[in-house]
């Protein structure tokens, strides 16, 4: 599900901002980015947003500046000696120099920028976490009214469903006298084509032919499915996977319905139930 939320504050001469954009996912997918110096915030996030969403690819981010304005650079000298220690055991073909300080100062996460308050981070511990809580509150606010418009759109899509299921089991040319006709007139043909034919065996393939075009089980299938979505609905909560699965079994009943319909007004019905199954494929996945 979509969403987004932004906390900010200040404390003293630091200024902060929480940041979360949620977009859809089908599993859970947490990014975090914090500034150097605040990476215990990073598992921090991870864990609250953990705990309060299933499902959504999430990139939260947090930003601090100071008042004060003095930054200084400060060196990752264990990733500078790592970086040295590596080059040096690279065999350079002719013609290439080595690497030099410069160059490997240029690398990204050697060189880092520090506020000169060494104490930024614990100064600022108490209301980053309170606004980090603020944040996922929000954010679960905002998805939590996405989903209801989603709700209303997921129910429409299951009731065109129910109704085509009704229409399907209704129809007359599912019945055992309209199948049992249109094989009747499939021998009647085959025989004059070709007198040859055991007719005793063709009625025996005819009567197995009637029974696998028989959609007895998938409509059974069909109506279950509608009655296992409603109740989902109302139970609400995490039940986006849940969704997924009952969205691929009602394509492949709809599917099956189609293989089997043998009208084209049963054909009609089952080509719209599986146009209604994909819509509705497409809108759990927006479904936590």
């Amino acid at each position: 599900m979509t969403g987004f939320a932004r906390e900010a504050g200040a404390v003293g001469g630091h200024a902060f901002a929480w940041e979360v954009r949620s977009v859809n996912g089908r599993g859970l997918d947490v990014r975090v980015r914090v500034p150097p110096g605040f990476d215990r915030f990073s598992e921090a996030a991870r864990k609250l947003v953990s705990s309060a969403f299933s499902r959504g690819t999430l990139h939260i981010n947090l930003t601090v500046t100071s008042q004060a304005a003095s930054a200084r650079p400060r060196i990752n000298r264990e990733a500078l000696e790592a970086l040295v220690a590596e080059a040096g055991r690279v065999a350079l073909p002719p013609g290439m120099a080595p690497a030099s300080l410069d160059g490997l100062l240029a690398i990204r996460g050697v060189v880092e920028i520090a506020e000169e308050d060494e104490d930024a981070a614990g100064a600022l511990e108490a209301p980053l976490t309170a606004a980090l809580t603020a944040l996922v509150a929000s954010l679960k606010q905002a998805r939590g009214a996405e989903g209801q418009a989603l709700e209303a759109v997921l129910r429409g899509h299951l009731e065109t469903i129910a109704r085509l299921t009704a229409e399907a089991e209704a129809h007359p040319a599912r019945s055992v006298e309209a199948i049992r006709e249109r094989l009747a007139g499939q021998v009647a043909a085959l025989m004059e084509g070709n007198a040859a034919l055991d007719p005793q065996r063709l009625h025996q393939e005819a009567a197995l032919l009637s029974v696998k075009a028989d959609i007895r089980e998938e409509i059974d299938r069909l109506h279950a499915h509608v009655a296992a979505l409603r109740a989902l609905l109302v139970q609400g909560g995490p039940i986006g996977r849940k969704l997924d699965f009952l969205a691929q079994e009602f394509g492949r009943e709809a599917s099956t319905l189609c293989a089997k319909a043998g009208d084209p007004g049963l054909s009609r019905i089952g080509l719209d139930l599986r146009t209604t199954v994909d819509q509705l494929r497409e809108q759990v996945q927006n479904v936590e």
